[in-house]
């Protein structure tokens, strides 16, 4: 039988026991454990229970045999009467006495059943048991030695509650806890372990951040082969620590991992580590290094580490004793006392790294930090073939005009918009998905769905008509803008219309004259709508806001403005926000950055001003065409600049042909008037 490798789960061996509830030498799964454990809990609980039914009884009784008071001289009256049944007792300074049932002639306080009882002064008890001796009435002397029952009668409830809350509730925790103390298992780490048999990624499912799983597969091959690293004096890198935007692949890197080194993987999230109770993150990351060094070599991956990593000392914490410094105190002590020969390694992610704390990042701890960027037109042509492995995929759908058309986008984009596409073809009944399918995901991953059956009245439908022209046309005349891609008047999420590009290569740096383009493109809705309308809507608002945050940019980021030279003038990002002053530069220069800011968008709006002049006859075609159409290509827009007609079907058609085919009888029957002119069957043609 093959030995258990170290470290790996118990889930395995538990899965192997269930099978007929016996373990491997036909023992029951809990031979093993202490039998006696188990029955003095039980015998315990029976005992509390027994003991609390017999507290309650002694007071049920106490409270039945309460005694009426009277005075001294009543009492000797009514031995006198001969009223009391049985022994008068004399106990603790009192006479007690029980009436008959059958007593009569008694004072209106007391009844046939009652017990009485009179006080009687220590000094004078032994002259008024002179008095019983003289009398008929059978009595006993109790001494009153034993206080048990009183005791037990005034104590006994509170002492047997705190006894049930003790074993039934705080030795449960414990006991869960595995000697973690009170809090339980609050203070055990939540973390899932995962080897290569458990996980079905591996590093060919990653494709598109080749430098990245470059640096992790020199990882994994140090865990494979230490001794090889060894040799010449290399030490294993102490963390790993992966930065990159939100979709980039850093959790999908890890799982890799996780499926091709073969050494278990501890995995947690950041956000586990941190409770109500104070105290318990440190306890939580205690309890996962101490598991992970026993099952070396292994991996420990914490995801969105800037959960508990970040800064210290930034003034808003929220007291003295903060359970989050606490939590990455302690990550900062274990991760210290790693030992060469330990062989764990640790991974984590984050995509704010500028807010973890230095003390983390320090060759030391995290000795490396692999960037997971955005991946370019080769990256995402690689990503969207992985996808698209198990999606059957058309002849005529181009993944490279795709990647094209998605710059920017991270890989979780791109696994959307394959499936996306998947999901539309299997709704319109197609065998394959095909191009058509990819474009239309694609708009509806990056933009929203589009609205088709949003109602636009006529009149607000032409104005968007020209305001989409007018940023279509400027885009396709201007020789620095990127190239038009579709136009469209169909809303599509937020907006009521958009003019797509498509880019022609992955841009890294922008030049002026680019910047300057995209600002003409902001401006062509906005003079179209002013050339053709009469009048101007506020449909323009989210163009304006792209235009003045291009602008200032350029001039206080940028340093693109030459009266201000080439200086900072907008935010810090290696500042935190709160030391960010509120302006770093006078008056006298902020009045000059508002009139470079103005210069540039007046300039750049009246060069498209003056392209729109120019093209205005075809710009009236284009918003035609979109009435008609309501969407164009790149290379329908080309024909109607070119003065061509377009052989399309215009959405009256599209419509009248549907509401034909809905409204068409699925069996006509011939009318009895068209029957009448035919000529019966066996009719021989004339020759005429």
């Amino acid at each position: 039988m093959p030995e258990k490798k170290s470290g790996e789960s118990d889930q395995t061996d538990k899965e192997n026991r269930s099978g007929d509830g016996s373990d491997g030498g036909g023992r029951r799964p809990g031979h093993n454990r202490n039998p006696n454990l188990k029955m003095s809990r039980g015998t315990m609980g029976w005992v509390m229970i027994g003991g609390l039914v017999l507290v309650l009884l002694l007071v049920m009784n106490s409270a039945n045999r309460q005694a009426t008071s009277v005075s001294t001289l009543e009492f000797f009256n009514l031995i006198g009467m001969g009223v009391f049944e049985g022994d008068v007792v004399v106990e603790n300074n009192h006479l007690v006495g029980m009436i008959g049932a059958s007593a009569s002639g008694l004072a209106q306080n007391i009844r046939p059943g009652d017990r009485v009882a009179a006080e009687i002064s220590p000094h004078l008890m032994e002259l008024f048991v002179k008095q019983l001796q003289e009398t008929n009435q059978a009595f006993v002397i109790d001494s009153g030695d034993s206080i048990l029952i009183p005791l037990l009668i005034s104590w006994g409830p509170f002492i047997l509650i705190a006894l049930v809350i003790y074993f039934f509730l705080f030795r449960s925790l414990r006991n869960a806890g595995g000697g973690a103390g009170m809090l339980g298992s609050f203070g055990r780490s939540r973390h899932k372990v995962m080897t290569k048999e458990h996980s079905n990624v591996t590093l060919d499912d990653v494709a598109g951040i080749d430098e990245a799983k470059d640096e992790v597969n020199e990882i994994i091959e140090f865990l494979k082969n230490p001794k090889k690293f060894q040799r010449l004096g290399g030490r294993v890198p102490r963390g790993v620590l992966l930065i990159g935007q939100p979709g980039c692949g850093k959790t999908l890197l890890a799982r890799a991992v996780a499926g091709e080194a073969d050494v278990p993987f501890f995995s947690i999230s950041g956000s586990d580590f941190v409770e109500m109770f104070v105290g318990v993150g440190a306890s939580r990351v205690r309890d996962l290094f101490k598991q992970a060094k026993d099952s070396s070599p292994c991996i420990i991956f914490l995801d969105e580490i800037d959960a508990v990593g970040r800064r210290r000392g930034s003034g808003f914490s929220s007291g003295g004793h903060d359970e989050r410094e606490q939590t990455l105190n302690a990550i900062l002590v274990e991760m210290d006392g790693f030992e060469s020969s330990d062989q764990v390694i640790v991974m984590a992610a984050t995509n704010r790294s500028d807010v973890l704390d230095p003390a983390l990042i320090r060759p030391g701890r995290f000795d490396r930090q692999i960037q997971v960027p955005h991946p370019d037109l080769r990256g995402r042509m690689e990503i969207l073939k992985v996808h698209s492995r198990r999606v059957k995929m058309s002849s005529n759908a181009d993944l490279e005009r795709l990647a094209r058309g998605t710059p920017m986008l991270s890989g979780a984009d791109l696994a959307a918009i394959i499936n996306e596409a998947a999901i539309a073809a299997t709704l319109l009944g197609k065998d394959w998905v095909d191009q058509e399918d990819l474009e239309e995901a694609r708009d509806k991953v990056r933009w929203g769905r589009a609205r088709k059956s949003h109602r636009i009245e006529e009149d607000e439908k032409r104005i968007i008509a020209y305001h989409e022209a007018g940023h279509a046309l400027v885009m396709f005349k201007d020789d620095h803008a990127e190239p038009l891609h579709k136009v469209t008047i169909i809303p599509r999420g937020p907006s009521l219309g958009a003019a797509f590009n498509l880019p022609e290569k992955d841009r890294n740096i922008l030049t002026r004259e680019q910047l300057l383009a995209q600002l003409r493109v902001t401006f062509g809705g906005r003079i179209a709508e002013q050339m053709f309308c009469g009048d101007i809507s506020s449909g323009a608002a989210m163009d304006i806001r792209q235009a003045t945050a291009i602008a200032r940019t350029m001039i206080t980021e940028y340093g693109m403005s030459e009266k201000l030279g080439f200086q900072l003038l907008g935010i810090d990002e290696s500042r935190q926000y709160w030391e960010q002053p509120e302006r770093a530069y006078s008056d006298d220069t902020a009045r000059v950055v508002d009139q470079e800011i103005k210069a540039l968008i007046d300039r750049t709006y009246a060069e498209a001003k003056q392209l729109l002049k120019a093209y205005s006859t075809e710009l009236q075609r284009v918003a035609d065409a979109l009435l008609r159409h309501e969407t164009l290509t790149n290379e329908e827009v080309d024909q109607l600049m070119r003065g061509e007609e377009l052989k399309k079907s215009t959405v009256g058609d599209i419509l009248k042909s549907e509401q034909a085919k809905t409204e068409a009888p699925k069996n006509p029957r011939p009318s009895s008037e068209g029957l009448k002119d035919e000529p019966p069957p066996d009719t021989v043609p004339s020759p005429a």
